[in-house]
């Protein structure tokens, strides 16, 4: 059987359907001058292999030569196909449950670097300090640079309970050193709390098995906590990185009224699956604001980009991560792991693919003083610089790093310049739609 994904790198399984050995048969229909040559090539890397194995300058362990060249072919086609050994693949299966080992962050392979997409919440991770775009360049004084994602990877896990020391390049700063305490990662998807004594906050930093159960008793306790329904609703998306396809799906559903969420489309042109909502609409006339940035990535894209077009809330924030693509996960037999391979792209409700170009912003709100000299190291931390990174089928390119439309004043002293402003937007909005005055 196989599982679809749709988070980053270190992505978890979205959902289950059969497949045949026949479906990977593909030299049986190729045409017959492709198959010759792809014969011709498979000889040749047998003879490359013999040669390896008997003239190199020290014994080669065959096993991590095979999976090193397997990889080498995956990773060949986009960031996100690669080959999981069975430990790997056991690992990944134990992460959709919301539980496991480690530190807490979400990571994809970046021109030889491991690169964060976002630390979880609250893990070794988030309070070490790390962010979004950082790289990571060496474990416990030996260098990661250059390796294979799950082979780093590896190395982060541990016995709960040690500690790692993890060398973080970060633009604009000399490398430095973070100490982390390696414990059992049980990720809290949502948070929530009520702003201004009428504005319903609700953080989701991953979306795992609970997420949607937990948002629905959320929602129920900000209305007790309240005492009627919100004069607004927040949905904080910040840094989250992905995860389950149904998840996405049915906590949109939540804020809307039916309608399509997603749809995704693979090789063939009839290759067309659509996901709708089901009726939950909760708080229908309670205008929303979501928030999103450039570690904003895949799930978390398609639920802002769900709502925006079906005109149900607007988004704020910063352009988001850009990771439109489906991964399926094809397992090859109890000792021979499971390939994850990228099959499909992924819709929004107004056909928009955001692979590589990411969400947009309604309103375009920076978290800090960006600056001219801060935009060149801006510029390597999004899908579409990815090495071999899928293109935008319908030719559309990422906006070009610029200076944001808004940014904090030099006097601002608050914690969070994203958050005030999407209340503020908030109580422009709830004027509106309640039938009072405009906003200018």
């Amino acid at each position: 059987m196989r599982s679809w994904l749709l988070g980053s790198a270190l992505g978890v399984v979205l959902g289950m359907s059969f497949i045949g050995a026949s479906s990977i048969a593909w030299s049986a229909n190729a045409p017959d001058s492709k198959r010759v040559e792809t014969y011709r090539q498979l000889d040749l890397f047998a003879e490359i292999l013999a040669r390896v194995q008997s003239e190199y300058v020290v014994e080669i362990d065959e096993t991590e030569a095979m999976q090193a060249a397997i990889n080498g072919m995956l990773s060949s086609l986009d960031p996100h196909s690669n080959y999981l050994a069975p430990e790997d693949f056991r690992a990944m299966q134990v992460q959709t449950s919301g539980e496991y080992g480690g530190l807490g962050i979400e990571v994809i392979m970046d021109d030889g670097f491991v690169k964060v997409v976002a630390p979880i919440d609250d893990t070794p991770a988030s309070r070490a300090g790390l962010q979004a775009g950082d790289l990571l360049s060496a474990i416990n004084g030996k260098s990661i640079v250059g390796k294979d994602l799950t082979d780093a990877v590896k190395e982060m896990r541990g016995e709960i309970g040690t500690k790692i020391r993890i060398t973080v390049l970060r633009a604009g700063e000399d490398p430095f050193d973070v100490e982390l305490t390696r414990e059992v990662i049980r990720p809290k998807p949502v948070v929530h709390r009520v702003i201004d004594n009428d504005i319903a906050y609700l953080r989701i930093s991953a979306f795992n098995e609970r997420t949607t159960e937990i948002l629905d008793r959320a929602l129920d306790d900000l209305r007790d906590d309240i005492g009627r329904r919100p004069a607004g609703i927040i949905l904080d998306l910040r840094n989250n990185p992905g995860g389950l396809l149904d998840q996405a799906v049915s906590v949109s559903g939540m804020f809307l009224d039916g309608g399509e969420v997603v749809s995704t489309r693979g090789r063939e042109q009839n290759d067309i699956e659509r996901y709708n909502a089901t009726r939950g609409h909760r708080f229908a006339d309670t205008p929303i604001i979501v928030l999103i940035n450039g570690g904003s990535a895949s799930a978390a894209e398609i639920v802002a980009g769900a709502l925006q077009d079906r005109g149900r809330a607007k988004v704020l924030g910063m352009q988001s991560f850009g990771k439109g693509s489906v991964q399926t996960v094809i397992p090859l037999g109890a000792q021979n792991g499971a390939i994850r391979l990228t099959t499909a792209r992924y819709y929004t409700p107004a056909g928009r693919t955001i692979q590589s170009t990411g969400i947009t912003p309604d309103y375009e709100v920076s978290q800090r003083i960006i600056t001219e000299e801060d935009l060149e190291s801006m510029r390597r931390f999004s899908e579409a610089d990815l090495p071999n990174a899928l293109d935008n089928d319908a030719g559309e390119l990422r906006p070009e790093i610029h200076l944001p439309a808004e940014q904090p004043p030099e006097e601002y002293e608050g914690d969070d310049f994203q958050l005030d402003r999407a209340v503020e937007k908030l109580r422009t909005l709830s004027l509106t739609s309640n039938g009072g005055r405009q906003a200018g």
